[in-house]
């Protein structure tokens, strides 16, 4: 970090490290990845209560924490299937069911629809608004596209070269500019 601060419940998380920092992780933030990041040896309920796992969250709970956070994703139905038998679309949201299924805070969503083909991108973007709206989380969705920005953001942050140049409401951001970027 070069400047600035992250806050979150008033702990500045730049100054965690060790086993803090994997506490904060594990507990505050669940994270979606570009490339689904799903095991291929675990089918999909073990991949979704991996970090449930990890927490030593006993299986029955973890189990059924899963089958939660499947079924806020229409995948209930393919708990125990082979992640390899799935579409990249429910790949990923076996990957956003995994975030979900500790209950997190903060969900940090990398570029996470940009590795799906246009249709089952905009299937996503649905469902995530969608969730949201059930959910409140806070989500921190890191993207390049700015139709996807407006579409999913309430508050959204315009990055140049490293450099924060705007923040704002969708309509602020369109309507109002900052600079020709």
């Amino acid at each position: 970090v070069t400047s600035g601060q992250v806050w979150v419940d008033g702990v500045d998380v730049q100054k965690l490290q060790g086993k803090d920092l994997q506490a904060f992780r594990r507990e505050k933030m669940g994270m979606v990845f570009q490339h689904f990041a799903l095991f291929p040896h675990r089918n999909v309920i073990d991949n979704v209560s991996y970090g449930l796992k990890v927490q030593k969250v006993d299986r029955s709970e973890r189990e059924t924490a899963a089958l939660g956070a499947l079924r806020l994703v229409g995948l209930e139905p393919y708990a125990y299937n082979a992640t390899s038998e799935l579409s990249g679309g429910m790949q990923q949201r076996v990957g956003l069911a995994r975030a979900l299924a500790s209950d997190p805070d903060i969900l940090l969503m990398d570029e996470a629809f940009s590795a799906l083909d246009p249709l089952i991108r905009n299937d996503m973007q649905d469902q995530l608004v969608e969730l949201q709206s059930k959910l409140h989380k806070t989500i921190v969705f890191i993207t390049h596209d700015l139709d996807e920005s407006l579409k999913l953001g309430d508050h959204i942050g315009i990055l140049n070269d490293g450099k924060l140049v705007q923040v704002g409401k969708p309509e602020e951001i369109i309507m109002n500019p900052a600079d020709d970027y």
